[in-house]
């Protein structure tokens, strides 16, 4: 299963780039594929982003609501989906700008804590959700958008938030549990991964 913006994988969501020289599956199949992470009465309103037939990084389909889904990226196995809050996307903007500059993941989540500290450009004032969808890939046809055993992912962007001003734990108890990692930070936020998903995709 392909990681995403949770743990080590959150960072993706926000650094994707430019595929690698492969099959690009049609818009259509694209967009269908990354609004499986959005709310079922947030999916055709939201924005889409994914690739051109020569793998550039586009926008698919312009929406009317307040998220933006990223279409999963054809060069990796499997499927990797996400969509988020509109007032997240200077931070995830910057991210894929600093990985096409060949930032690693540890320089990428330095720079952006200095910028956003030095009011370069700011992170949402209020909890911003973003949502992961994924599939491994023998549940994941790209040819003709077909998932099957997905799983949905969850997380609550609260810049700065710590255990203290939340009450929550830094690793979850209980399967479900929601908890917070990175507190104290631009991008500190509350994950909920769910103990068994087996949503399928339409």
């Amino acid at each position: 299963m392909k990681t995403t913006l949770l743990t080590v994988g959150l960072v993706s969501a926000g650094f994707g780039t430019l595929a690698q020289p492969t099959d690009v599956p049609p818009a259509d199949i694209q967009i269908r594929t990354a609004v499986l992470a959005a709310p079922a009465d947030k999916q055709a309103g939201a924005t889409v982003y994914g690739y051109s037939a020569k793998n550039e990084f586009m926008v698919l389909r312009k929406g009317t609501n307040e998220l933006i889904c990223l279409a999963d990226d054809p060069a990796q196995k499997g499927l990797s989906v996400s969509c988020y809050h509109r007032d997240l996307e200077p931070f995830m903007k910057r991210g894929r700008e600093l990985k096409e500059q060949g930032k690693k993941p540890g320089e990428i989540l330095e720079i952006r804590e200095q910028e956003v500290k030095a009011k370069k450009w700011a992170m949402p004032k209020n909890p911003s959700s973003l949502f992961v969808y994924t599939a491994k890939p023998d549940n994941y046809d790209p040819a003709t958008g077909t998932v099957k055993e997905g799983y949905l992912r969850s997380v609550v962007y609260i810049p700065y938030a710590t255990v203290e001003s939340t009450g929550l734990p830094l690793k979850p108890e209980a399967p479900g549990m929601p908890w917070i990692m990175d507190p104290g930070t631009h991008r500190a936020h509350i994950m909920i991964n769910p103990p068994v998903s087996t949503t399928s995709g339409k």
